[in-house]
């Protein structure tokens, strides 16, 4: 019969000395016990990995250690799975970490499992059906309530007919885990094998890879390409989330490797000392978390000291929610959604735990009530790839992101991302800028209001201005320009504002001019016409209308903005009228001759070379023609 392989882990969990290894043997036909001092002293040490074949279907089964002194390689393997085997000896019940491991895996967010009942050859029939009445009040209010519990024996095989329903059922009931996001792996273990050399082993906890895929070892932060791949103790091409999978990267030493190191893709994940968290504290823990206090932090395969600090409390009552940053001694990795469990150095126990939110750069500051809203909402859309892609929009730096820095912050890979973009954009929360850079909506209104803002305070300082130079603009939005440049486009297309010569201005606003102001506009436009290739100077201005000097600089402003006269360079002017001539004899010249001699420029336009030069440099400024040598072209603005 085929076997069909499922992306789902299992893992024991209980109490020491209840059999955990011995059902696991029973069930696969592996000792999961592979070192010799655990042979020695008949206990689990380490994580133990075992292939389960359950009607016909393939899946992984992770042994943890049941000792109170080996709580974080629980921790470590119970990170990793879908369903648990919680196993209860009949002579015992329950026992401390019996109730501790059951913490872990409601706080690591567990939600299927059964309950085995072992050892029922060594007590009565009484006993037994005491001890699985104490389970079930034990269960009661737990993601196991109501869960099937089944007595079994691992020396003589009773019970495991129904014990193995059980399981199918179980394993049934388990969704496959979605294989999405960038592909990471909490290592396990390393080792060398013959022929191969380096072996990391783990359970993925996000997309997939393959065969020849080039990955990331983190924190050391070197490279490497996968050559083989083993699930479930298989050859295999390619491994996914939720499967027990061995990798084999040869430019690796596995000396150096340790568990809580893992393996990704570059680009993505990088180690972080602070973190933003959700936490939740055990309700039966009679024990306040205080702000500062000291704690062990486990995500992943990791564990590392560190030191909590609260938002928005002081002391954290059991059972109650708060949002926390931790720092961490060493820096670890870890992602969004990620599960974490806090335990008390002293006295050892678990205490709390919950969701990651994201890696942060530095500490918080707990007393702004703008970072405490901050934070809120960034937890909120954590939940979700969507929502957290939607905040990584609108918390970008530069108001706006392109599609790359999305995809490394929110930790979703570029194709999945595309259409969490398009859905987005669809839904008007996010705003498509160009091709690929994007703004959120409620950063795209909070920018255009300022920008209304800025043109109507320069409307109300230079009411006889068409409007604002889009340079100046630029300046005084101190926005990128690229983002600039997208939201006045859709301001535009909008009508929100209006191109009004050249320059941008609020639709309802209209030049204002007093009598005296107008008249004198007239007169220097006069001169200006009257002149058109000898245009006069400032102080023949001046001397031609009688107004003062600044009333002359203000309206020959107002003339160049309002089209009448063009500013060839910082000290010259010319008459629109002349320009737009001259314009036309050298395009026209150029179009007969193919060329045109500098010299003979003011001839044609009948001036001198004081005036003539500047007029064709600005001529090649703005395309009109193209300069080789003392020789004039048409530029790409003639044609």
């Amino acid at each position: 019969m085929d076997v069909q392989q499922r992306n789902i882990t299992l893992g024991t969990a209980g109490h020491i000395d209840h059999g955990k290894t011995a059902l696991i043997t029973l069930l696969t036909g592996c000792d999961t016990d592979r070192l010799k001092i655990e042979k020695e002293r008949g206990m689990s040490i380490e994580l133990g990995f075992a292939p389960c074949t359950i009607a016909g279907t393939e899946i992984g089964i992770v042994d943890v250690p049941g000792h109170e002194n080996f709580i974080k390689t629980m921790v470590a393997g119970a990170t990793g799975i879908d369903g648990v085997i919680l196993v209860i000896a009949a002579d015992d019940g329950v026992m401390p970490q019996t109730r501790e491991h059951m913490d872990i895996l409601t706080l690591l967010g567990v939600e299927h499992g059964i309950v085995v009942l072992t050892k029922v050859d060594c007590v009565s029939a009484d006993r037994v059906q005491t001890v699985t009445e104490q389970v079930k009040e034990f269960m009661v209010g737990t993601f196991l309530n109501r869960a099937p519990i089944f007595p079994i024996s691992n020396i003589t095989g009773e019970g495991f007919d129904a014990f193995y329903e059980g399981l199918n059922e179980l394993v049934a009931a388990i969704p496959s885990r979605r294989v999405e996001g960038i592909f990471r792996v909490p290592l396990e273990r390393s080792f060398s094998a013959k022929g191969y050399g380096t072996i990391v082993a783990g359970i993925p906890v996000s997309g997939s890879i393959e065969i020849g895929d080039e990955v990331m070892l983190l924190p050391q932060e070197k490279k490497g390409r996968i050559r083989a791949v083993q699930v479930y103790g298989h050859e295999s091409s390619s491994a996914m989330a939720g499967q027990c999978a061995a990798l084999n990267v040869p430019q690796w030493d596995h000396k150096e490797i340790e568990r809580g190191d893992v393996v990704t893709i570059a680009d993505y994940f990088a180690t972080q000392q602070w973190y933003l968290c959700e936490l939740k504290l055990l309700e039966r823990e009679r024990a306040e978390l205080k702000n500062a206090s000291q704690v062990k932090f486990h995500t992943g395969t990791s564990e590392a000291a560190g030191v909590v600090y609260l938002f928005q409390e002081t002391n954290l009552k059991p059972g109650q929610k708060c949002l926390i940053q931790v720092r961490l001694n060493e820096p670890i990795v870890a992602g969004p959604r990620d599960h974490f469990i806090l335990r008390s150095p002293s006295p050892a126990r678990t205490i709390g735990g919950g969701i990651i939110v994201e890696g942060i750069a530095r500490r918080l500051k707990r007393s702004h009530p703008e970072v405490i809203r901050d934070i809120q909402e960034r937890a909120k859309a954590a939940a979700t790839p969507k929502d957290f892609v939607e905040y990584c929009v609108k918390s970008a730096e530069s108001l706006a992101a392109d599609d790359k820095q999305i995809s490394q912050r929110s930790k979703v890979p570029p194709e999945q991302l595309a259409e969490l973009l398009t859905e987005l954009v669809n839904e008007e929360r996010i705003i498509q800028l160009v091709a690929k850079l994007y703004t959120h909506t409620d950063t795209a209104a909070h920018i255009q209001k300022n920008l209304i803002e800025i043109i109507s305070q320069f409307h109300k300082k230079q009411p006889e201005s068409p409007g604002i130079a889009r340079e100046q603009f630029l300046i005084e939005s101190g926005i990128r320009k690229d983002i600039f440049d997208e939201l006045v486009k859709l301001m535009l297309s909008n009508s929100t504002l209006t191109d009004r010569k050249g320059r941008l201005a609020l639709p309802e606003h209209r030049e204002q001019f007093g009598d005296l102001e107008s008249d004198l506009l007239k007169k220097i436009d006069m001169l200006f016409h009257d002149r058109p290739f000898n245009p006069p100077e400032l102080q023949e201005i001046i001397d031609g209308t009688g107004a003062t000097m600044p009333d002359v600089t203000k309206s020959l402003r107002i003339l160049v903005e309002q089209q009448r006269l063009v500013r060839i360079d910082q000290k010259l002017m010319f008459h629109a009228d002349a320009v737009a001539q001259a314009r036309e004899r050298v395009v026209s010249h150029i179009q007969k001759d193919g060329m045109l001699e500098s010299v003979k420029f003011k001839y044609m336009i009948n001036t001198t070379r004081k005036y003539a030069i500047p007029l064709l440099d600005y001529f090649d400024k703005i395309g009109v023609t193209r300069r080789v040598g003392y020789t004039r072209y048409l530029g790409k603005a003639a044609k």
